[in-house]
This record gives structure tokens, sequence and C-alpha cells, in this order.
């Protein structure tokens, strides 16, 4: 396995899907690092040579990638939940932020339904 910019990508695919791997780095971006640092996109991570690994992480190497990437994210979240925004306010309950239905759907968010039992009324 090929390590690049501390994480480990697969040998066995090519190269643009190989780098999406990576946190932050998605396929389009993974063909443009490919492309910039003039390595054959249809070759395979066990086809590289140390000379096109070192030109990947070059190029890679100016994104903003894995933990720099997921703090700043962190802290974005963070920050909307302090300042009270309605999309910090949904974050905080753990309800759907993109204005998306509840009544229904939104078991990701929400988890297992909690079945809400009858209340028995008493007659006299």
């Amino acid at each position: 396995m090929a390590r690049i910019l501390g994480v480990d990508i697969p040998n066995n695919k090519k190269i643009p899907y190989a780098l999406a791997y990576i946190y932050g780095i998605g396929i389009p971006s993974a063909k443009k690092i490919v492309k910039e640092a003039k390595v054959d996109p249809e070759k395979r991570t066990s086809e590289l040579d140390d000379k096109e690994l070192a030109a990947i992480r070059e190029v890679a190497s100016q994104y903003k990638i894995e933990g720099d990437l997921r703090r700043e994210i962190a802290m974005n979240i963070k920050r909307l939940m302090e300042i009270g925004t309605y999309r910090g306010l949904r974050h905080r309950r753990g309800l759907p932020v993109r204005g998306q239905r509840t009544k229904t759907n939104a078991r990701t968010r929400k988890g297992p339904r909690k079945t809400v039992a009858n209340k028995k009324v008493e007659t006299k």
C-alpha cells in the first residue's frame, strides 16, 4: 500500500480513485491532482514509482485534508451553535440541518423510532 499524506491508499485501484480514499479529496479533485502531477491516470497505485508518488504528494499537500479539514468543519459547526443560528440549533438537537422534512424520514439524524404509548383514560 502506498502512503500519501498519512493515509494508506489501495494498490489495486487506479490512482484517481485511490486518492479519493483521503478525506477531503473527491474524484474530481483527485483527477486534477493526477493531471497536475503529470502522472498517467490509467496507472494503478502499485505501478507507481517513487518519483511519481513524490509528485502526487507534492501537489496533494496544497489541499486542506484529513485532520485539518475535520478540525475546520468541527469549528464551523461549533461557531454556528455558539452564536445560536437556526443551523446551529439543528446541529445541537441532532436534527436535519438543510430543510428536510422530519415528520417522516430523518431516521439517520433522529435515530430509531421511539414509540409513544397511548394513555389509558379512566372512566368512573
